[in-house]
């Protein structure tokens, strides 16, 4: 079984800058829901959009390509990809040849896919199919941005009313769904919440993983001060970006059961790479993948 602790992540890693698909390292997202009692129908839909802003490779001629990317990995999807192997994938394009840019949408699409629905609970063999066949409406988004699109790639902020305006104090630095709670016999409301004081850390390295979180909603009223308080919560907490998005939505969820929720958190880049996880409790159109000032 592939686990945090058998990647790259934490180790002396050699940079190979030939195409090898094998360098990606997907993590089952089982335990981790399991953990959150989510072991059949997932009440979210969603994904995990990612943006790479270190691709390159060689055209037939030999000279580079440049790029930035987005990919788009379903909440659906039975794997996660490990960051430092998506980054040490994509840097294995760098000395490699490609006809168009569309022969490298072709590969990466190909290989996250066979990545993100490999059957990792099964033995591997040379029989054993690679690649657990997904639904239509599940495919792997990839957008391949060229230099003259460039100057097109906005910076916006995420849209609601700040909770950190709120004057609090605090003293819980790992997550404490306590914290959370409703305004008791206030009318319903819908109503957009952001924050930029997430902070979470890597689950094997301990480095500092930074975000910004926008939480959408509708029903009883959330009381700001004790949410503001749970997301900083976060502050010393060990575990993956999209794993700590399903944690928060899933304690909302479970504890202020509001009629609609979605949580949308960005994250900083690292190594060139940031991820950006969505979970909404209903269908809805995925968020635009534009970066934060942070990004």
């Amino acid at each position: 079984m592939n686990t945090p602790e058998k990647s790259q992540l934490g180790k002396s890693s050699r940079y190979i800058d030939q195409y090898d698909a094998s360098l990606l390292f997907p993590i089952a997202r089982a335990s981790k829901r399991a953990e959150l009692g989510l072991t059949g129908a997932l009440p979210f839909l969603g994904a995990d959009m990612w943006s790479a802003y270190e691709l390159s490779w060689l055209n037939l001629r030999g000279k580079p390509q440049v790029a930035l990317a987005h990919f788009t990995l379903p909440c659906e999807t039975p794997n996660i990809i490990e960051s430092k192997s998506f980054k040490l994938y994509l840097n294995s394009f760098n000395n490699t040849r490609f006809a168009n840019v569309d022969a490298v949408k072709a590969s990466l699409r190909a290989d996250l896919s066979q990545a993100a629905w490999r059957d990792l609970s099964a033995p591997s063999s040379p029989s054993a199919p690679a690649l657990k066949p997904a639904p239509v409406s599940s495919a792997i988004g990839v957008t391949i941005l060229l230099p003259e699109l460039f100057d097109r790639q906005p910076i916006y902020e995420l849209d609601g009313l700040s909770l950190d305006r709120l004057d609090i104090e605090c003293s819980h630095y790992t997550p404490t769904p306590e914290l959370l709670r409703v305004v008791p016999d206030e009318t319903p409301v819908s109503e957009v919440l952001v924050s930029n004081l997430l902070k979470s850390n890597c689950p094997v390295t301990g480095q500092p993983d930074w975000g910004s979180v926008q939480i959408s909603y509708s029903g009883a009223p959330i009381d700001q001060q004790g949410l503001l308080q749970y997301l900083v919560s976060y502050r010393n907490h060990n575990e993956f970006h999209e794993q700590c998005v399903e944690r928060i939505f899933m304690d909302i969820w479970l504890r202020c059961r509001p009629t609609r929720l979605a949580v949308y958190a960005r994250y900083t880049r690292r190594g060139g790479l940031d991820i950006n996880p969505f979970r909404t409790s209903y269908a809805q159109a995925l968020p635009r993948n534009t970066r934060t000032a942070r990004q």
